[in-house]
């Protein structure tokens, strides 16, 4: 009897401290506070991973398969002079930012995963290039993670420039939990930091420590797919992809530990369980977390006036649900959530444009203006 008891007592402990574990800030959804339409205006894309706005409002557009589209007035050209492209799995051609002081210099920043450099298969690579009529020309490559790999997960990408101008980017873990993010002699599962023209800041955070890539900015990341720098702090935010369950969104903190895989909130998917832990001694928590897993990617912080009761928030990519994700902040808390554009299509990049207006990338679909209705 006494051991029927102790089972029972154990029991009702575990489920209470898994119902702990996976009890998230999660905020009920409610019905979007603002009528509105969409308007697509650019049709017939595949998976246009990122897109940016020319000064002249025109677009280029990165589609995962290699191409990088110029539209503007209703008309497609495809950019010549990329790099070649290593297809595998989540690798391609991935996000494109354009330089703060584009209009000047006229360089913009292009992540893909490439074959080039040690090992087979491939790994992320960051290039810098100026645009002449239809072709990328004065090409640079600031970076490339080492060693290649043959898996097809995890290569991140997004790009983002603070307000000091330096560059940040992100590679995810390759499928190497094990063995690359929490390794700082090793590239992988890092959010990186470079001047603007590749070279390393000078107060990066482990340019002391022996055999580090000089280049980490933070590391114990997973797959970080969007990335903003919040117009009041200039502070650079990531949201990554957790596996099943525990996608993050992380305040980025110079050479912080943000823990993967050794704390999570979400588990194998198989079901099983990786670690026990949601915090340890030195390692950062998230903002927010979500528990089930949305599969995020793309995020913008609305400043516009257009979207009165939307300002201030955050706006974020489902790739799993199919919808925009509007996160309601308070003191840097999450306290209400709203589903928009539901059933279009896998959201992979939200941006608000120089128009003040919000486009999204959808798969399969194109480039979708959300426009409210007066």
């Amino acid at each position: 009897m006494k051991n029927s008891n102790l089972l029972l007592i154990i029991s009702f402990i575990s489920i209470v401290a898994c119902a702990q574990r996976y009890k998230s800030v999660v905020i009920a959804d409610e019905p979007t506070t603002i009528d509105y339409t969409t308007e697509v205006v650019v049709n017939e894309l595949d998976i246009p991973w990122g897109f940016v706005f020319l000064p002249d409002g025109a677009l280029l557009i990165t589609e995962k398969s290699g191409e990088l589209i110029h539209f503007n007035a209703g008309m497609k050209t495809i950019i010549k002079g990329l790099p070649e492209v290593y297809l595998r799995g989540q690798g391609g051609l991935m996000d494109i930012e354009l330089h703060p002081n584009y209009r000047e210099n006229g360089w913009l920043y292009i992540t893909y995963s490439s074959s080039d450099g040690e090992g087979e298969g491939g790994n992320t690579a960051l290039i810098r290039a100026q645009l002449i009529d239809t072709k990328l020309t004065s090409v640079e490559r600031l970076y490339k993670a080492e060693p290649n790999s043959k898996r097809g997960q995890h290569f991140g990408s997004r790009i983002e420039f603070d307000t000091d101008g330096y560059l940040y980017f992100s590679i995810g873990d390759r499928g190497n939990r094990d063995v690359n993010p929490q390794d700082i002699t090793r590239d992988c599962g890092k959010i990186y930091r470079l001047n603007d023209d590749g070279s390393i800041p000078y107060d990066n955070p482990f340019l002391e420590f022996p055999g580090a890539k000089t280049a980490i900015y933070s590391y114990g990341h997973r797959n970080p797919q969007g990335m903003i720098s919040h117009p009041d702090t200039g502070e650079i935010w990531v949201h990554e992809h957790g596996p099943r369950g525990g996608d993050e969104i992380n305040r980025i903190k110079k050479g912080g530990n943000f823990g993967w895989p050794l704390i999570s909130y979400g588990i194998n998917y198989s079901g099983t369980s990786f670690t026990d832990d949601t915090d340890l001694p030195g390692m950062e928590q998230p903002l927010f977390y979500w528990v089930p897993s949305i599969a995020p990617s793309g995020m913008a912080y609305v400043t516009s006036d257009i979207y009165k009761d939307w300002k201030n928030n955050l706006l974020i990519g489902s790739l799993k649900f199919e919808y925009i994700e509007r996160l309601v902040l308070e003191n840097n808390k999450v306290v209400k959530r709203e589903k928009l554009l539901e059933g279009m299509g896998r959201v992979r990049n939200v941006r608000q444009g120089p128009d003040g207006y919000i486009y999204a990338s959808i798969e399969g679909v194109g480039i979708v203006k959300i426009v409210p209705n007066k």
